[in-house]
């Protein structure tokens, strides 16, 4: 039941770099996987990164490329995802989640508590 806010999307130049956080309840990040999604309109809802309750991180590469980074502040219980590099092809919103440690951290039916998501919008 972590209720989830994501904030620090905007829109930004090809090339910028953006910040997203997402805020959750206390000591949220020690008891789950945290992980960042996306959704372009039209597409299916893609993993980006998700993070687990030990720190180790993992990303999908063909989202990513190189160019993100998540990390953590335990004791604010915050998960962020600096974007560098940012195109077009990362134009969406973007979402935080949370799935019980163990699952598949790359799959969405793993995370069983959502943000709303914030607007992250890429100009050529």
């Amino acid at each position: 039941q972590a209720q989830l806010v994501e904030s620090g999307g905007g829109s930004v130049q090809t090339g910028d770099s953006l910040t997203l956080s997402c805020a959750a309840p206390a000591r949220t990040v020690l008891w789950y996987t945290m992980g960042w999604f996306r959704q372009a309109p039209g597409k299916e809802r893609e993993f980006v990164a998700a993070i687990s309750r030990i720190g180790s991180s993992t990303y999908n590469e063909e989202a990513v490329k190189g160019r993100f980074a998540i990390s953590r502040d335990t004791a604010k219980s915050i998960v962020y995802l600096r974007m560098n590099s940012l195109t077009p092809e990362d134009t969406a919103v973007y979402l935080c989640a949370a799935a019980q440690p163990g699952s598949p951290s790359r799959d969405r039916t793993s995370y069983a508590n959502w943000g709303q998501g914030t607007q992250v919008t890429v100009s050529s």
